[in-house]
């Protein structure tokens, strides 16, 4: 019911968004004698302010034309190779014209996939991460649907459906690629890893990042550790999974709405956004375009949310924060248990943040303590000083501190005659599956 009156609400407010636009437009040109006045940009800052907090964000997009190599900008294409119902496969191509120019004649970067969380933000959350990885190698990333475009008829999506997910993308990147998860898909990859290394998978990754992330949540609980630890199950069925209303395509689908997920990111910091808010007002009255124009480049991020199924979302609540599976060696992926001591060969890097609060100093650091047949200078384990979660992944820090220690990691682990033939193969599959598309 909630859900069907989140959406009567949008509806309903849909005729006065366009007012407010039109009135905006309408007086918003030089002809208008009162167009330098106080009054006159309070009453613009007021149309503008009414649409953005009651329209609804859509999916960004990438936003990444080129990216610099050496000094000389190379064009980006993001692309489609591989895709799902519940996800997609996105691989940022650079163009090939430019990298001969650059590059030594059988030159290659390593691959890399990215995971995303589907924890209420699209992929483009990582669009900093990205970044940082394209000038020197071949970037993947997850790209997971939102589930309310999901029609019931394409079935389930839980916790094993999204292991399959990562170890069939890995099986299509091919051998000796390198995984990064961020935060939520943290013990995913952990037991993908597990499952391709004790099937002697010859598709496995060469290393496994994981940066701030939950694989054992009982390690400096914080705040939605707790909560997650503390309300029952039934509080969490009962509470934020709702039906997917008509006319959106997963109509009946059971989900944890964006929404909601959106009124919890914003309760964790309501202080901020209130500021934020008023600060934004106020530079529309000045007219300070490069303030108001990275309010609106941040909130256009921040504000796009995506359902996800109710199945995932609560198994990985059960598994992850409440049975803590992964560490106490109770963790099943349909009916097989997953065995992290059966990795021998795949390097492992863990990332923290020094002040995260969303996951405390030593989850991430646990998947060490499970990991044991790892050979010692196999692994690192890092902790970025004065960052909180999203700076392990994003900001200046990431840029200049852990980007460059994860790239090392990577490339220090990378068999580079195995890299070059994989990638050859890869080509192949992408230009294939771009052939049927």
């Amino acid at each position: 019911m909630l859900y069907h009156l989140y959406e009567m609400n949008h509806i309903a407010l849909s005729p006065l968004r366009k007012i407010a636009k039109c009135q905006k437009e309408m007086l918003d040109t030089s002809y208008n004698p009162f167009a330098n006045t106080v009054l006159h940009k309070s009453i613009l800052a007021s149309y503008e302010l009414f649409e953005n907090s009651t329209r609804r964000y859509d999916k960004p997009e990438w936003k990444l034309p080129y990216t610099t190599i050496n000094g000389i900008p190379v064009p980006v294409e993001d692309r489609v190779v591989w895709s799902k119902p519940f996800g997609s496969l996105v691989h940022f191509k650079r163009a090939d014209g430019h990298l001969d120019l650059i590059r030594k004649p059988g030159h290659v970067d390593p691959r890399i996939l990215l995971v995303a969380p589907m924890s209420g933000h699209y992929a483009t959350l990582l669009r900093a991460t990205v970044e940082a990885f394209l000038p020197d190698h071949e970037v993947f990333i997850t790209d997971w649907t939102d589930v309310r475009n999901v029609p019931t008829s394409e079935g389930k999506f839980d916790l094993n459906d999204y292991i399959n997910y990562l170890i069939e993308m890995l099986e299509f990147i091919g051998p000796g690629a390198h995984v990064l998860g961020v935060c939520q898909p943290g013990p995913a990859v952990l037991a993908a890893a597990s499952i391709m290394a004790e099937d002697n998978n010859p598709n496995r990754p060469a290393s496994m990042t994981i940066m701030g992330s939950p694989i054992d949540p009982r390690k400096s609980p914080t705040a939605p550790n707790k909560l997650a630890e503390e309300k029952p199950m039934s509080w969490f069925r009962r509470n934020v999974i709702h039906t997917v209303p008509y006319p959106n395509k997963g109509f009946m689908r059971r989900v944890y709405p964006g929404f909601l997920q959106l009124a919890g990111f914003v309760s964790l910091n309501r202080g901020r956004h209130l500021k934020a808010g008023k600060e934004y007002f106020r530079n529309l009255v000045k007219g300070d375009n490069d303030s108001t124009e990275k309010h609106r480049e941040f909130y256009d991020e921040y504000l796009a949310v995506m359902d996800m199924t109710a199945e995932f979302y609560l198994q990985t609540i059960e598994w992850v924060f409440k049975e803590f599976r992964l560490p106490k060696g109770e963790f099943m992926h349909e009916g097989k248990l997953v065995k992290p001591e059966a990795i021998t060969d795949i390097a492992l890097m863990t990332v923290e943040g020094e002040n995260d609060d969303i996951s405390g100093i030593g989850q991430t650091q646990a998947a060490h303590d499970l990991c044991v047949n790892i050979p010692a200078d196999m692994q690192v384990d890092y902790v970025q000083p004065g960052v909180g979660h999203y700076g392990v992944f994003s900001g200046r820090r990431f840029r200049e501190e852990v980007a460059p220690r994860v790239k090392e990691f990577m490339r220090s682990n990378t068999n580079w005659k195995k890299e070059q033939l994989a990638q050859q193969e890869l080509a192949r599959k992408m230009w294939k599956h771009l052939q049927k598309g």
